[in-house]
């Protein structure tokens, strides 16, 4: 069985609407779970139905270790990011993964990466899954 694990902060928006695009693409073999940096972001990914979830820096820290595919915003990755809720351990656990990760760009974190083209949020997470569904060979 293959852990995908989705990761948010703030009010769990970018995270709950990946959990609604990704959950439908996936077959058994998947198993969908979500970590917070807060309690609002996991209640929201768990409401947009994930299968379990839990709340931050150790939920983050255990759960990025024993994931395949991480996704969530570029600020997991960021020591201070998504305006500090992400800790210096959360983003070297998640940075330090194994696992194959897919980061949705932001500009708010202050952040540019290079190459990526401007476009709305619902389009780089529509993108998102698709290349997790790739990764995943579904």
């Amino acid at each position: 069985m293959r852990t995908i694990l989705i990761l948010d902060g703030q009010g769990g928006g970018v995270g709950s609407q990946l959990v609604k695009l990704l959950k439908p693409r996936l077959n058994g073999d998947c198993r969908l779970l979500c970590a917070g940096t807060n309690v609002a972001a996991t209640a929201a990914m768990l409401k947009a139905g994930a299968a379990q979830g839990a709340t931050g820096e150790n939920a983050v820290v255990y759960n990025a270790a024993r994931a395949d595919l991480i996704l969530g915003p570029i600020g997991m990755v960021l020591a201070n990011g998504i305006l500090g809720e992400v800790s210096p351990a959360m983003a070297a656990a998640v940075s330090g993964s194994g696992a194959v990760k897919i980061l949705i760009p932001s500009a708010s974190c202050g952040v540019y990466v290079a190459g990526v083209e401007e476009c709305r949020l619902e389009e780089y997470l529509r993108r998102a899954v698709e290349l997790a569904v790739r990764e995943l060979g579904l």
